[in-house]
């Protein structure tokens, strides 16, 4: 029964957490790069060929708003050459300039103790700016 009760104050404690992180997170900017992922989302959605990008930019937005407690997993049923194809794509035409983004917050985040977590979620980010197909995002 402690190990229990020890299990569920930890999870509690985790729920806790992931919850100030995202609300410091939202506080200092990190609303600005959501709503920047749902604006490039839109804009890319309006043409037929850009929507399979568009609704990639919406998986970074959503990451984006809430990054405590969610990371993104490979998803093994949608590898193959469309998907591998797509991403170079992506990272060609402005996936390059998002990870670069990506990489200097995160640098700069880093340089101070408290921006330690801050910055890590930057990375997070810009792994999966990399390469947005063919993943999901998961809540931990």
């Amino acid at each position: 029964m402690r190990l229990l009760l020890t299990n569920s104050t930890l999870c509690l404690k985790s729920i806790d957490m992931n919850l100030f992180g995202n609300i410091v997170w939202l506080i200092l900017g990190g609303w600005t790069i959501a709503l920047e992922y749902m604006i490039a989302g839109a804009l890319l959605c309006l043409t037929l060929i850009g929507i399979p990008f568009g609704l990639q930019s919406f998986k970074l937005g959503v990451l984006s708003l809430f990054p405590f407690g969610q990371h993104s997993l490979p998803v093994l049923e949608e590898s193959g050459c469309l998907t591998t194809g797509m991403n170079i794509l992506w990272f060609l035409v402005g996936g390059i300039w998002i990870v670069l983004t990506h990489l200097v917050l995160g640098v700069a985040l880093c340089l101070t103790l408290i921006g330690i977590p801050f910055g890590r979620q930057h990375f997070k980010l810009m792994r999966l700016a990399i390469s947005p197909f063919g993943r999901k995002i998961v809540i931990s």
